[in-house]
């Protein structure tokens, strides 16, 4: 079994890559792109995917959800299995399985059926996104190669999410359903150059895998992200609060698995690896962020702009075109001297910025609010990249599978934690700004109010949908200062807590 002690320990700086290390890179880019484009390829998809399997109203949720839920359960699992068998045969494994899975999808004929094939595309994502960042790490063990590596994989990552929306609405349009699964199966055939490009790597002596962690790493991550996902369109329903509940407890049980097992699934170790617990908790903040923004913004394009949804998902691709340049920018400021600590401080304050501008929008502000996600989306690239290359190069080689895999669960809790607290308290505002002779469901949601309008007669459906749009971007805005007020003491703790770590996590 592999000494505790060695896992906080750096590796040194090693030889620079070279044209096949950049290749492979390339290579290692199409998984990543199509593992985060999924989260968001049923968007425009969900209409015909209705019209053609007559899904429950409960089969619809688990069609989109369930793809997120087994991925952020098994992110944990998969990054340690990685340590044990080698990262590129997981990640090999994992392509294999996501191709099989896309094409279950894309010729689904039941609800039930689509389910189970989102499922096994959650499985194989999870072990994509821990695989190929670990790989990055074995690639590039020159520091300012490895951060600009990095710097464009923390692009890659954000950008995939709002390409993913338009993929769907242009294949919908043009094809059919499941056309949008398809366009996985060439990248994954790419990955099958893996064994020529890409060099296998593993823990040299990793101990046995501990598998009574696996179920407890699952039933402290899922409880937790189903209520927070739910709570901001739903509320503070007991059964929510329940679910965090008991998915605290189970985190309980398996931080205490983790302290007590001979060789555990996350060594504690880790985590006392200079640089590497802020930069968790410092890149959950900054999901809280851009996931808490992100709900807000596509709904204000849909339904307070009153853009379609195609026009809509084009719309919000204009602010990731700044995305590209931000990662290698600040890779590069960081090699000119400035320190870790204040680049991350910076993209924290442009976060911040992006939500104040937010916080500014009117009902018919359509440049102001991409403006703001722009800038939000840039700060958010910039923090990342720095994030996780302070976390990857301060991990140990043979602990790489298992860092990122944290990384990841940090950014999966992040995202769900920005829904439910920003999301709250949008929806709070909302309900307040709205009069109380509305009808009932247009109090709730605007989504709510959009429907109760369309069967009003003339003026009063009018009065009503301007009424609940006032109310939305009121209530965006709200959530917006709370945003910003957030990131700015994020940007405090980020130049205070990084300030003495240096580029390979030592201090």
């Amino acid at each position: 079994m592999t000494n505790s002690t060695s896992t906080t320990t750096p590796v040194a700086a090693g030889p620079r890559a070279g044209r096949r290390e950049w290749t492979a890179l390339g290579v290692l880019m199409l998984p990543l792109l199509l593992v985060s484009m999924d989260v968001s390829v049923l968007y425009f998809a969900t209409p015909a995917i209705s019209a053609d399997l007559h899904p429950s109203g409960t089969q619809q949720l688990w069609i989109f959800d369930v793809y997120g839920f087994v991925l952020a359960g098994l992110l944990m699992t998969m990054g340690s299995l990685g340590d044990h068998i080698g990262r590129r045969r997981l990640l090999l494994t994992g392509a294999v399985a996501f191709g099989g899975a896309s094409l279950l999808a894309a010729y689904a004929t039941s609800a039930g059926t689509l389910i189970a094939a989102r499922a096994l595309l959650g499985i194989g994502g999870a072990t994509l996104m821990p695989s190929t960042m670990a790989l990055l790490r074995t690639m590039f063990t020159d520091p300012a190669q490895r951060a600009k590596a990095i710097g464009l994989w923390s692009g890659v990552m954000t950008g995939g999410i709002a390409l993913g929306s338009v993929m769907s609405g242009i294949f919908v349009e043009h094809f059919w359903w499941g056309s949008v699964f398809l366009v996985n199966l060439p990248a994954m055939a790419l990955l099958l150059l893996g064994p020529v490009l890409l060099p296998e790597s593993k823990a040299p002596d990793p101990g046995r895998f501990d598998w009574p962690s696996v179920p407890l790493s699952m039933a402290a991550v899922l409880p937790v992200v189903y209520g927070l996902k739910e709570i901001p369109s739903e509320g503070w329903h007991p059964l929510y609060v329940v679910s965090i509940t008991v998915g605290l407890l189970f985190t309980a049980l398996f931080v205490r698995r983790q302290r007590t097992a001979a060789a555990p699934l996350i060594p504690p170790a880790l985590l006392k690896g200079h640089g590497f617990a802020p930069a968790l908790v410092l890149n959950l903040v900054a999901a809280l962020g851009m996931m808490g923004s992100a709900i807000f913004t596509t709904q204000y394009l849909q339904s307070v702009l009153g853009k379609s949804p195609l026009s809509a998902a084009l719309w919000s691709l204009l602010p990731s075109v700044f995305i590209g340049v931000a990662g290698p920018l600040t890779a590069q400021l960081v090699q000119r001297g400035v320190n870790r600590a204040y680049v991350a401080a910076g993209g924290f304050a442009a976060m911040a910025a992006g939500f104040a501008m937010l916080a500014l929008l009117g009902t018919d502000s359509l440049w102001l609010v991409l403006a703001g996600a722009g800038v939000l989306a840039c700060g958010m690239v910039a923090i990342a990249s720095q994030l996780v290359d302070l976390a990857m190069s301060g991990a140990p080689v043979e602990r790489a599978g298992t860092a990122s895999s944290l990384l990841e669960t940090s950014t999966e809790f992040g995202g769900a934690l920005g829904m439910a607290v920003l999301g709250s308290i949008g929806t709070a505002l909302y309900r307040h700004e709205m009069p109380s002779t509305a009808p009932a469901g247009a109090r709730e949601t605007l989504g709510g109010a959009l429907a109760t309008a369309a069967r009003l007669p003339g003026r009063a459906g009018e009065s009503l949908l301007a009424t609940a749009r006032e109310a939305f971007t009121s209530g965006m805005r709200g959530a917006a200062l709370a945003g910003a007020v957030i990131l700015v003491v994020a940007a405090v703790g980020a130049a205070l807590s990084l300030r003495g770590i240096g580029a390979g996590g030592e201090e």
